[in-house]
């Protein structure tokens, strides 16, 4: 399957809902899930491209749904290398974080402690928490499950239904050996899946750009370049991408594909208003959307301390 193609196709994909709300997200993840539209191939099979196409189009519609599209999916997709089979009908997600010095912990088969960064506070059935080494499959109807949607202020995914979550003593099942969440081969595969979702989003922003340019009827030199500009870096990532669904996915791999992407978002971003000016950041709710939500999601990759880590692999791998 082409991801430029997929991606960079000329209909945009249809809209949510407008406002776009946590319950509207909910109700299209639902829809998509019983549609089986959340069925994605596994990754390092011969349909990653496919994969990697689908979230890169979900990012495209809609970041925050695509977020919790792509939690889900990882989650299969973990529980699938791990030789486990998802709860039947659950919508899933992957906490993993620890961000200042919170994390959960796994004391005698149950889980405590603060995780961050919880996308799908109040709309899944599961989800898979990192607590040290170990990965935990967790009933999110269990009691001591606290969520703290308070916790997230942020204008950009604000319709994630992200926030804290504490856990007092809740029981949960292990997937794989200790240290097994980060050293299997998906674990990289995984990586790459997110950066597809932060193209689909740079895609979509240039979207509204597009779609402003053409309800103005004209451009002048200056737009046109920032507009071919934006194009290049999109369909550059889309080639790296592309290139790497049909080769083995490696640390290398995986942190150039993310550089890669959070690279052309971040120009994509930079561009993109001086298009248009403040006029459809202030006037067309959708684009504003877009240009909010897009820093806060690419910002899971750690800029210069990520790019130093590629860096410090490039110079191992010579």
């Amino acid at each position: 399957m082409d991801l430029v193609n997929a991606l960079l196709a000329a209909i945009p994909p249809k809209p949510l809902p407008s406002p776009r709300t946590t319950a509207v997200v909910g109700a299209e993840l639902r829809s998509l899930h019983a549609a089986g539209a959340l069925d994605l191939p596994l990754p390092g099979g011969d349909r990653t491209a496919a994969r990697w196409a689908a979230l890169s189009a979900f990012g495209r519609r809609d970041l925050a749904l695509a977020r919790l599209a792509e939690g889900h999916t990882d989650a299969v997709a973990i529980l699938a290398e791990a030789g486990h089979s998802p709860a039947p009908g659950a919508l899933y997600g992957v906490w993993a974080a620890k961000s200042g010095g919170t994390g959960a912990v796994l004391d005698g088969g149950t889980l405590t402690g603060t995780v961050r960064f919880c996308s799908g506070l109040s709309l899944l059935e599961r989800a898979l928490v990192a607590a040290g080494d170990r990965l935990v499959e967790v009933d999110l109807a269990e009691p001591g499950v606290r969520r703290h949607p308070d916790a997230w202020q942020a204008v950009g995914m604000d319709a994630s239904d992200s926030g804290d979550v504490v856990f007092d003593g809740v029981p949960g099942t292990l997937v794989g050996p200790p240290g097994w969440y980060v050293a299997r081969p998906g674990f990289a595969l995984g990586g790459v899946g997110v950066a597809a979702v932060w193209l689909g989003g740079a895609a979509g922003v240039l979207d509204g750009v597009l779609a402003y340019l053409r309800e103005r009827g004209e451009a002048d030199e200056h737009q046109l370049a920032h507009v071919g500009a934006m194009h290049t870096a999109l369909s550059g990532t889309d080639a790296v991408l592309a290139r790497a669904a049909t080769s083995e996915v490696d640390a290398l791999v995986a942190g150039t594909c993310r550089a890669a992407a959070e690279r052309t978002a971040v120009e994509v971003l930079e561009r993109a208003l001086k298009v248009t000016g403040p006029t459809p950041a202030c006037r067309d709710r959708r684009f504003a959307q877009r240009v909010a939500d897009l820093p806060v999601y690419v910002r899971q990759h750690h800029a210069e301390r990520d790019l130093a880590a590629l860096g410090r692999t490039v110079l191992g791998a010579a």
